[in-house]
């Protein structure tokens, strides 16, 4: 049993990210992209729960 071609593509890209980053920035980069991720799902919750509270407010009405 061994390696397919994606697990190999996948140890590459990941040896050559450690290369670039080093071994003790990796765990501060590994959680930058964790809270990246974090606030990006929370930002397209926010935006869904918008819709329906736009479509039913109130437009102002004009006072003469």
């Amino acid at each position: 049993m061994g390696l397919g071609k994606i697990e190999i593509a996948l140890l590459i890209v990941l040896v050559i990210i450690l290369l670039f980053v080093g071994a003790k920035k990796l765990p501060e980069l590994a959680r930058g992209i964790g809270q990246s991720a974090k606030e990006l799902k929370k930002g397209f919750k926010d935006d869904s729960d918008d819709e329906p509270a736009k479509k039913t407010a109130k437009k102002p009405t004009k006072k003469s």
